[in-house]
């Protein structure tokens, strides 16, 4: 193991774990205030509103696998490695379209047809999303190539997600003290508790400071963070001299697993994975079906709980900034305890604890129908379980890719897609089963949130118990293809402290 493999110092974690706050800043907005803007603020049916979020969530999709796989196999800009130039690309991308998101269409009027203020918004959500869809790949891909233990890829995504949360935390801060200053400048207090298009200036103003902060954020982790380049690790390995399309060439023509090995290789040398193969393995499937389970219920219950407080609960507009607050909070709290929980009980059951607390979350939505101020501690089991699920996911992600670091982006772009497609849809699904198709809400609205987030969380969550019931059943590991390949197991049910496996940071050969 390399010495980056084994260590990274404090500074170099830190710089690597703000890479992704500008993107966490921006999905913050997007999927908490969205909906909210667009129905509630600018007036666009329940509909339209939808079709928005489901268009960025295709294109997400979309660009996900493509600039995953595309990110696997570009050399870089010049000495700039390969997962940081296409960080770069992506951070300018949502730097350039962001803002227009949540700003009125430019030249229209309260006259405009809603289709026509649709199609003005369509360009710019793309490009958001192919910038943050670019910055993401790239930084996750980096955690396998960053760190090569086990649990070190626990941490590190620990100190990824503990940014998500402090960025989240930023954003309901920031929007509140928002709030805040409009409800003492409004003359009349009791319009202050309503949505409208008086608060245009507001959401602006919040996506303006985001995207400052997280510019600031971008430029740390470009100045901070140290991607060790391809040719830098031929060259310390006594490189032959030979292109890098004629290696490439014959790392395609590699099968997925040796069928044997020669005597003099090493006992721990594992085979290249090309893209192709992930797609023959059932772990892929498994690992793509609980990342998306996980993501449904972050990203839904985030995007439908200002609606839930609003229109089910009755609660003044401030609280689409208070509640997801206390949310992240609680995760952020989480974040820290999963490093010991994880080694004493592991991964897969840690995860279950995890859904443990959002089943609790969505049976207190189901039994207390007028929660109030009870919310709040509803609240703290939405976030610390969400926070839970999500980071033993992208660990059980970084698990499946192992050493496969060269084909790691695809993975996770693959498993992106299934995220960003299954939220744009259901999103769709949602909205079109809305009773009302008017900015003004009737009383079927407060049972309609009520059990959209009943379902969501609670619904959602029995699924992933069936995914993560496969994985312990059938551990993931890279099986045989047809042809008598030996199987290559990455994720036991148990492991020790430290980690790995008796080779160190090798597969271990069943």
């Amino acid at each position: 193991m390399s010495d980056t493999g084994r260590s990274l110092s404090v500074l170099s974690r830190l710089s690597y774990a703000v890479g992704h706050f500008l993107n966490d800043l921006c999905a913050s907005m997007w999927f908490t205030y969205l909906l909210v803007f667009y129905h509630s603020v600018l007036g666009f049916e329940n509909t339209y509103a939808g079709v928005l979020l489901l268009v960025g969530q295709i294109a997400d999709g979309i660009c996900t696998p493509v600039i995953g796989y595309e990110s696997d196999r570009t050399p870089g800009c010049g000495n700039y490695g390969k997962r940081k130039t296409w960080h770069l690309v992506g951070t300018v991308s949502v730097l350039l379209s962001f803002a227009f998101i949540f700003n009125p269409c430019l030249g229209c009027s309260p006259l405009t047809p809603q289709w026509v203020s649709l199609t003005y918004f369509i360009p710019f959500i793309v490009i958001f999303q192919f910038g943050w869809a670019a910055t993401q790949i790239s930084h996750l891909s980096l955690i396998p190539e960053l760190v090569t233990c086990e649990h070190a890829k626990v941490e590190l995504t620990a100190y990824r997600y503990a940014f998500t949360v402090v960025a989240n935390v930023t954003v309901y801060a920031v929007a509140y003290l928002l709030f805040h200053y409009q409800a003492g400048q409004d003359a009349d207090p009791s319009l202050s508790d309503a949505l409208g298009p008086s608060d245009i200036p507001i959401f602006r103003n919040l996506a303006l400071i985001v995207l400052g902060i997280g510019c600031l954020f971008s430029l740390l982790f470009h100045l901070g963070t140290k991607e060790r380049r391809a040719g830098a690790e031929r060259e310390a390995e006594g490189g032959d001299g030979r292109s890098r399309e004629e290696e490439e060439e014959e790392e395609e023509r590699k099968p997925l697993l040796p069928h044997s090995r020669p005597s003099s290789s090493p006992p721990h040398q594992s085979a290249v994975l090309q893209w192709r193969c992930w797609l023959k393995q059932p772990s892929f499937y498994q690992v793509a079906f609980l990342y998306m389970s996980t993501r449904l219920i972050v990203n839904l219950s985030q995007t439908y709980i200002s609606m839930y407080l609003i229109n089910t609960l009755g609660l003044p507009k401030k609280f689409i900034a208070t509640i997801p607050l206390v949310i992240y909070l609680s995760g952020f709290l989480a974040s820290f305890i999963m490093k010991p929980i994880s080694r004493l009980i592991g991964k897969s059951w840690t995860y279950f604890v995890g859904l443990l607390l959002i089943m609790a979350f969505s049976c207190w939505v189901l039994l207390d129908e007028s929660m109030g101020q009870r919310i709040y501690g509803a609240a703290i089991l939405l976030g610390a379980g969400s926070a839970i699920i999500l980071v033993m996911s992208l660990s059980m992600t970084a698990d499946l890719i192992a050493d496969q670091t060269q084909s790691g982006a695809f993975v996770y772009g693959a498993m992106s897609f299934t995220d960003k497609v299954a939220n744009g849809v259901a999103v769709m699904i949602i909205q079109a089963l809305h009773p009302c198709h008017t900015v003004l809400c009737c009383p079927a609205c407060v049972w309609f949130y009520h059990d959209v987030m009943v379902v969501v969380t609670g619904g959602v969550a029995l699924a992933a118990v069936l995914a993560l019931c496969t994985i312990l059943i059938w551990p993931i590991t890279i099986r045989p293809l047809p042809g008598g390949l030996p199987v290559v197991s990455v994720l036991q049910g148990s492991q020790d402290d430290s980690g790995l496996s008796s080779d160190d940071d090798a597969p271990r050969i069943n």
